[in-house]
């Protein structure tokens, strides 16, 4: 009867998660079938006060996303949009080759992968060629350091994956090399190291390293700055052997930021605009809440994290991000572009961000690597 018993209760738990798993992937395709309803034509420039080429670090995220869905759900129009956006582009980044901005290089990801599934040296060709002219060139905007390309913690998100991309197939360590040097000097050399490892979280850029704070005098830690240099060490650190001195380096700030985050997270499963601060963002917000879902999940089934501390941090955050969805698949409560908490403000269920491509992409690559969390 006792064999029974729990015999039972397992079938009862692995047809629980299937549903649950199911509801996942549903919810990622209708926000993912609204966007390519929407914007059907991937080659259309955005309109967004100026008119930008649709190769832009935006739209670059959501193909970053789309990726991960299709390792999920991989049907073939998911490639057939992604290639006809990325021919259009030429496999080159935003503004050409000689660009050192790490915001053009975001959509090589893309490319990269595209490259890994299938083949084809022009998809990797420019994007290489880009990172040899950069891994030459000083930037004279920050004190002229060979390695002082990212000055704001997005670009580690847009970029260092992009080198350790190129590391992997080239089979050449200086990309992962020069990669790991950028890093470093954003980590701890830049306003003497944006990484607050007391804390365990990131400050957006120099202008926002102590003596500045929050209106109540707490520190000021943008959610989805700091999710996007949550996300890159996962790209990152998949690309690399766990026996990589590297990889080791990387696990160590993943393992201080998901503590920390994790001390963060509200009851209802959402992270705020402003991390340690809800004097004046009180509200939900969707994008940081989404990488933070990618990188616990992914923690999870690594074996880094342990399952009874953030699973359940886990399981909140997919029940904050389902709320977000509209009927007709737009997203709410996404916060628009900016660099700080009180951009794109108020965020709300119905608010129209600017761009809707990223935050697009930030809730697939949550959901996608839930979905892994739940069907494993």
């Amino acid at each position: 009867m006792k064999r029974f018993t729990i015999l039972f209760l397992a079938c009862y738990a692995f047809s629980v998660s299937f549903a649950q798993a199911d509801d996942v992937l549903k919810t990622a395709q209708q926000t993912n079938d609204y966007f390519m309803s929407k914007y059907s034509d991937p080659t259309v420039p955005t309109n967004v006060k100026r008119i930008r080429p649709s190769s832009l670090w935006t739209r670059a995220v959501y193909y970053e996303g789309l990726m991960a869905l299709y390792a999920v759900d991989p049907q073939q129009r998911y490639i057939d949009y992604t290639d006809r956006w990325a021919s259009f582009h030429q496999w080159t980044p935003r503004n050409g080759i000689k660009t050192c901005d790490a915001d053009d290089q975001c959509c090589g990801q893309t490319y990269l992968e595209r490259y890994m599934q299938s083949g084809g040296k022009e998809k990797i060709e420019h994007m290489i060629e880009n990172l040899d002219l950069q891994m030459q060139t000083a930037n004279k905007k920050a004190d002229n350091a060979l390695y002082g390309w990212w000055t704001w913690i997005d670009a580690i998100q847009m970029a260092m994956p992009l080198y350790l991309q190129v590391g992997k197939v080239t089979e050449e360590r200086k990309y992962t090399d020069h990669a790991m040097r950028m890093y470093r000097w954003s980590r701890d050399t830049l306003a003497d190291g944006l990484f607050n490892k007391k804390e365990g979280l990131w400050w957006r850029d120099k202008d926002y390293v102590p003596p500045y704070k929050e209106k109540d005098g707490k520190n000021c830690y943008w959610s989805r700055g700091n999710g996007w240099v949550y996300a890159a060490l996962v790209r990152c650190m998949n690309l690399l052997s766990p026996k990589d001195k590297y990889y080791k380096e990387l696990k160590r700030d993943f393992l201080l930021m998901s503590k920390a985050l994790l001390e963060c997270q509200h009851a209802d499963g959402f992270w705020h605009a402003s991390l340690v601060s809800d004097a004046d963002y009180p509200t939900p917000e969707m994008t940081g809440t989404a990488l933070f879902l990618y990188g616990m999940a992914w923690g999870i089934q690594q074996g880094l994290l342990k399952e009874n501390i953030y699973r359940p941090a886990c399981d909140k955050a997919w029940q904050a991000l389902k709320s977000c969805i509209h009927k007709d698949g737009f997203l709410g409560w996404n916060q628009g572009t900016g660099k700080d908490p009180s951009a794109g403000q108020p965020v709300t269920f119905t608010s129209v961000p600017d761009f809707e491509d990223y935050g697009t992409g930030c809730y697939l690559l949550g959901l996608s690597e839930y979905y892994k969390l739940l069907t494993r």
